[in-house]
């Protein structure tokens, strides 16, 4: 098989799309599969790319769409579950003393936290595998508390799944215009990359005044004492 039949046309062997093209030149569906297990490791590799790529070979007879589904989410599974285990061996004690040295939290934060994975982590793992940016991220908290092994996998599975087909069928029935998931799939991650910092900034406001408000108070009945 010619490599630059799965390559962008813009860069038949080169960036991402390269790099995946050749792992399923030379190891076939299985190829796409270990970019996937990757991508959940190293985030910057997107999902976007290797999977409607995938998709793509698969409409071209290269591998079948069967087998592009299952490695994929296979390597999905994998992936989510190094990260797990990374959350397992990290631990409850061990988050806990790296909360307490950050500035502006309180420890109530983190337990408000675990209290809210406690009761909504299942969906929060079943969901969180199909949007951008916490498909990786949410493997991690789910490890340090402890979920369910069986019960992480099978949700990562099926919310791999979901996501991973969305992408792959998108890549098989675009053709050679694959590549346009990538953007419409950016799109999204950068919004969700928005609220996120909007949201970060918020909390960081809201704690530095709330730091503030005590200590002008405080002042304040000084200064009418004296």
């Amino acid at each position: 098989m010619d490599l630059t039949t799965l390559a962008l046309p813009q860069e038949p062997a080169g960036g991402i799309a390269g790099w995946a093209a050749d792992l399923v030149d030379t190891m076939g569906a299985p190829g796409a599969g270990l970019a996937i297990a990757l991508e959940n490791l190293f985030p910057p590799l997107p999902s976007e790319v290797i999977l409607p790529l995938t998709g793509f070979a698969a409409g071209q007879g290269v591998i079948s769409l069967a087998s592009a589904l299952f490695w994929t989410t296979l390597g999905s599974v994998v992936g989510a579950a190094v990260l797990y285990w990374i959350g397992v061996l990290f631990g409850r004690e061990r988050m806990h003393a790296l909360w307490a040295k950050l500035p502006l939290v309180k420890a109530a934060d983190l337990e408000r936290t675990e209290a809210w994975f406690a009761k909504h982590g299942t969906k929060a793992v079943l969901l969180g595998r199909m949007v951008p940016i916490f498909r990786s991220l949410i493997s991690v908290p789910a490890g340090v508390e402890r979920m369910r092994l069986p019960l992480f996998l099978a949700l990562t599975t099926l919310g791999s799944l979901v996501w991973n087909s969305v992408l792959v069928l998108a890549g098989y029935w675009l053709g050679d215009q694959w590549d346009a998931v990538e953007t419409y799939v950016g799109l999204v991650s950068k919004a969700v990359l928005v609220l996120v910092v909007g949201a970060v900034a918020v909390y960081v406001a809201v704690r530095v005044r709330s730091r503030k408000g005590p200590q002008s108070t405080a002042e304040a009945r000084h200064r009418r004492s004296r």
